[in-house]
């Protein structure tokens, strides 16, 4: 895997993302004879990396294959870090050029001669030639804000990775859904004391089938203390304001976990001239090929979905890159 552009090459294809979907493209593009790179602002697989540290799938090891590379695995649902180790070894055999740690700020050209303008960590300025454009950007560096009075407290975290820094903290995990109810267990067992509050009636009955038992029996038992249509409506050094049908509280507080999404950088796509449709923001593009409204570049994994993000998945999000290379092939 290199780092540095060479004067005067030209790629085939450049894929912004090098997430398992980008992974994907690249492979397939490569499989069709064409030279492909990959650009990503963090390291590979970058979203799943900043993923919990003990966080469990919830499909088996098959549905996330690419490349025709079988996903060895001694438990029935692979872990983060299994999975982090894998797409390591499939760039790696693939011999992927993936330039990490470079940000995409912007895309000149048109179809067959795009310029992409990037910078690195240091803020030194690179530009990469291609024909064609792949977006698998993803959706997970983008939190949905909910514009409580002090979320920009430091105090105050969309993402949850590690138990541990809480340990007899007063936390409170913000959201209802799988994301809040691994954390608030996962704090619970590690000895931070937990309170869960959530917009909703219940523990909605999506949440993973292992997961909820769980969370209902800790709520059930006072273990951990839960607030139903009920939101946070302050966030202060010290505490959190609550509102519930019994009324407002206020709440000792050391650290806010906010649970509560992430959505696509819609203002990336839409400065590449990329269209958006209906409420869910669903971008334009080709259901066949995948090509966008801006000819020669094309759309792979969750961003396909616009706002609907939980309909697209590594496990059929990874097809998408056959697709594309499908289409590049045939032209």
């Amino acid at each position: 895997m290199t780092a540095n552009a060479v004067e005067g090459e030209i790629f085939d294809l450049l894929v912004v993302g090098a997430g398992p979907t980008g992974l994907a493209c690249a492979i397939e593009a490569q499989k069709e004879g064409l030279r492909a790179v990959l650009v990503d602002k963090g390291c590979v697989c970058n979203s799943l990396f900043h993923y919990p540290a003990h966080m469990t799938f919830f499909t088996t090891p098959e549905l996330l294959e690419i490349g025709g590379i079988p996903f060895p695995s001694p438990n029935t649902k692979p872990t983060r870090n299994e999975a982090l180790q894998y797409y390591r070894l499939v760039a790696a055999y693939y011999r992927l050029d993936v330039r990490q740690y470079q940000r995409v700020e912007r895309v000149t050209g048109a179809d067959g001669a795009f310029t992409v303008h990037t910078v690195d960590r240091f803020g030194r300025p690179g530009a990469i030639q291609t024909r064609k454009l792949a977006l698998s950007t993803g959706y997970y560096d983008l939190p949905n804000l909910t514009g409580i009075p002090g979320e920009s407290l430091s105090k105050v975290h969309h993402y949850y990775v590690d138990p541990h820094p809480y340990f007899e903290m007063d936390v409170v995990v913000i959201g209802g859904k799988n994301s809040a109810a691994i954390a608030a267990l996962e704090l619970w067992r590690s000895g931070a004391r937990v309170t869960l509050v959530y917009r909703g009636p219940e523990i909605p009955p999506h949440v993973k089938y292992w997961i909820k038992p769980d969370i209902e029996n800790r709520i059930k038992n006072g273990e951990i203390k839960a607030y139903f249509d009920s939101n946070v409506v302050e966030i202060t050094p010290d505490s959190v304001v609550v509102e519930s049908p019994e009324g407002r509280e206020i709440l000792h507080n050391d650290f806010v976990f906010a649970m509560t999404g992430y959505h696509p950088d819609f203002s990336f796509l839409e400065a590449l001239g990329v269209r958006f449709e209906g409420p869910d923001r669903l971008p334009v593009c080709n259901a066949e090929t995948l090509e966008s409204n801006v000819p020669g570049i094309y759309l792979a994994g969750v961003i396909v979905a616009g706002s609907r993000t939980n309909e697209i998945f590594i496990e059929n999000g990874r097809f998408h890159g056959r697709q594309i290379a499908k289409a590049l092939a045939s032209k």
